[in-house]
């Protein structure tokens, strides 16, 4: 991720927040990928971009004007949104426990009382409603439903967010990317092909996808290693290449183009299983995700 010699921190209160200034310190300027919203009646998604390529998320109800934040490892940043809104902040939904996505729960429960604070791993700090496959929540008139997807952490959790007539909106932290899949650091290929493709392919094709990291561009370099004559994926590229060069998010995606260009989400696809010489679908998620961890592209 980043190769820097990190300097000897010595025991403090909070070293959650001194590990976040440490690397503020280090990239500058942080994320500079600009902040958008996606609207429709009844639900607002607005992107707030955190650290190096992280995005946190505020979900408002347009009828109550309850929000939700998704992972705000940024708490000032989190609250900004909040007042520019005029929203009444009610629930923080975290897919997963690395600092980077639950590292600023703690400060904004200090900063926001009575904050309800959703996860699916024990290892959340401020926890205090664990969540399981298929539990429901509400965010004013919204529907919010907790989908495990463990493998990239074993707690891993998505939400899928719904109104009456608004297209889905699908967080899926770092399970799905634009074009990948999160490593598979606590996790086996049979549990990301169940995540992938027995549960999240398994949604609404018009379902929008709101990952946790800005990777596009680095997935589909590989993605175009395993399919080099996919027209959908090559137009994508060329679509997300433009959008990084404005500073503009590649995200939303959709997970009807998922299945079009993702390999991860295209593990019974010939072309993909032609390319580890394999064809059983759970022995290619294995074998792309193994060789993508070491991938560079040309």
């Amino acid at each position: 991720m980043w190769r820097q010699a990190c300097p000897n921190i010595p025991s403090i209160p909070n070293p959650r927040g001194a590990i976040l200034n440490f690397l503020k310190g280090v990239w500058g300027r942080g994320n500079s990928t600009l902040s958008t919203a996606i609207y429709s009646s009844e639900m607002k998604v607005k992107l707030l971009p955190a650290l190096q390529d992280n995005y946190m998320y505020m979900i408002i109800c347009e009828q109550s004007r309850e929000a939700a934040i998704i992972d705000p490892v940024e708490p000032e940043k989190c609250l900004n949104a909040v007042k520019e809104e005029n929203v009444k902040l009610t629930h923080i939904l975290t897919t997963h426990h690395h600092w980077d996505h639950a590292g600023g729960n703690e400060e904004m429960c200090k900063l926001v009382k009575g904050l309800t604070v959703c996860g699916g791993d024990d290892r959340i700090g401020a926890l205090n409603k664990k969540v399981e496959d298929g539990d429901k929540l509400k965010i004013g008139n919204l529907d919010v439903t907790c989908i495990f997807t463990p493998c990239h952490t074993m707690g891993h959790i998505c939400y899928l967010v719904e109104g009456n007539s608004n297209a889905p909106a699908l967080f899926t932290g770092d399970t799905l990317f634009v074009g990948g899949c999160g490593r598979f650091f606590e996790g086996t290929p049979h549990q990301m092909h169940e995540a992938l493709i027995e549960k999240l392919s398994k949604l609404p094709d018009h379902c929008n996808v709101y990952c946790g990291h800005e990777y596009t561009v680095q997935n589909l370099q590989y993605a175009l290693h395993v399919e080099p004559e996919n027209k959908d994926l090559i137009e994508k590229m060329e679509w997300a290449k433009g959008r990084r060069e404005r500073n503009l998010p590649t995200i939303p995606s959709s997970l009807n183009e998922e299945k079009l260009y993702n390999p991860f989400m295209r593990t019974s696809q010939p072309a993909v299983q032609q390319h580890v010489q394999l064809t059983d679908p759970i022995e290619v998620m294995g074998a792309i995700r193994k060789e993508k961890d070491t991938f560079k592209p040309k």
